[in-house]
């Protein structure tokens, strides 16, 4: 049987707070939009821009991670599948939706502001990459292992510079404490404008 492959690929900014629910069977399920925008110069040489909204759906270990540190502004990578989608709204209409089913989230620098290096994290076993979360000196990224991780920002996740990649293994949790970051110049996020997400435009539980 030949081969076949479902790869998307993303880098923008988040449109809003990650939403996190919950389903009756316990599991626990994180969704959010990334904003991209592509740019090129008409025909009359003008410049133009568009921007494209995503819909991007997590779950499992990811949900604790996007809980925990992705925020409205954040400039992101997402990698995952995409799925499509149908489901009734509260008033039996049938609907249709296309998400990205994220697999891996690598936050990078100069979103909210600050020139930070980011840290990855995949979900299902996935560990850090590109430098996680590390604390202070040693430590990787999410994933744990050796490696050196965050900058000698002493405990401060996303601060300080340098710090090499941690290795991609299972297991292990971020270390170090809540946000940081240095102060400095991003993206301006607020201009972009949030899509709706109505109560019957999500997922159906």
């Amino acid at each position: 049987m030949a081969r076949s492959l479902n790869k998307a690929m993303i880098i923008g900014n988040v449109g809003q707070d990650p939403e996190i629910r919950s389903i009756p069977s316990g599991a626990r399920v994180a969704q959010f939009s990334v904003a991209t925008t592509r740019k090129w110069n008409g025909r009359d040489g003008q410049a133009q821009e568009k921007t494209e909204w995503h819909r991007i759906v997590a779950w499992e270990k990811l949900v604790d991670i996007i809980e925990r540190y992705v925020k409205k502004g954040d400039r992101i990578y997402v990698e995952g599948e995409i799925e499509y989608r149908q489901y009734e709204d509260k008033d039996g209409v049938t609907k249709f939706t296309t998400e990205i089913r994220a697999r891996e989230v690598l936050l990078l620098g100069g979103g909210r502001g600050g020139d930070e290096d980011g840290g990855g994290y995949s979900g299902g076993g996935g560990g850090g990459g590109r430098g996680g979360y590390g604390g202070g000196g040693g430590g990787g990224g999410y994933g744990g292992g050796g490696g050196g991780g965050g900058g000698g920002g002493g405990g401060a996740p996303r601060g300080g510079g340098g710090g090499g990649a941690a290795p991609r293994s299972g297991g292990g949790a971020p270390a170090g404490g809540g946000r940081g970051g240095a102060g400095g110049g991003g993206s301006n996020y607020d201009d972009f404008q949030s899509p709706p997400f109505e109560d019957d435009d999500d997922l159906p539980f």
